[in-house]
Parts: C-alpha cells; structure tokens; sequence
C-alpha cells in the first residue's frame, strides 16, 4: 500500500480549486502508479497529467510525495 503526502502549495493549490475540479485531481492522484505519467528529465522528479493540470511528485518506494499541482503552462516555469 502506497503512502501518499502533500506539501503545503500542494494543499493550498487543491483548496484553491472548485470541488469537481479538486476531487478530479484527487481521484488521479489515489490511483497513482498507474495513469498519464512520465519521469522529467534530469531528475527523480515525475509528473501525473490530469487534463490541463500537472501534478508533479517524487516516489521513494512506498512513499509518494506531492509537490506541486498547477496548471500546464506555470507548472514546469
């Protein structure tokens, strides 16, 4: 079983967000490995996308770390 742990910008990210659209992100991100996710370049970074929102996290085996959601275009600036 996965652990599964949010930063702060995360967390106010997702508070930010209407319920349908937080829920939405939430649902992709409790069903992780599996999904729309690719490792970045260069890193031990990863990244879930969830339509035109990228969520990326970090993965230390059972252990996954959320640390940023955004939308495309400011997420990887």
């Amino acid at each position: 079983m996965t652990s599964i742990t949010y930063t702060k910008e995360a967390q106010k990210f997702l508070k930010r967000q209407p319920p349908n659209v937080a829920n939405r992100i939430l649902d992709a991100i409790e069903r992780l490995p599996f999904g729309d996710v690719k490792r970045l370049k260069n890193s031990d970074l990863y990244r879930l996308r969830v339509g035109k929102f990228r969520v990326i996290f970090n993965r230390r085996g059972v252990i996954i770390t959320v640390i940023e959601i955004d939308s495309r275009g400011q997420i990887y600036k």
